[in-house]
């Protein structure tokens, strides 16, 4: 039976993102805190979904200023 999972789906942690986008965890962290990268908290530890990051990239290449 073929997995169903989605990637667009997948909940990533900061240091995933951070490695992911090929950036410093401080800069990830800075990015989910002033909502740059939208991201969730579970508990206390922040999660950014995968689809999420999709637009974030997308901003950055169309020139939004960080």
């Amino acid at each position: 039976m073929p997995n169903h999972h989605d990637k667009e789906d997948e909940i990533m942690t900061i240091s995933e993102v951070a490695e992911y986008l090929k950036i410093s965890e401080v800069t990830t962290y800075k990015f989910v805190q002033e909502g740059k990268i939208p991201a969730f908290k579970v508990g206390r530890h922040w999660r950014v979904q995968r689809s999420g990051l999709s637009e974030f990239i997308e901003n950055q290449r169309w020139g939004e200023r960080l």
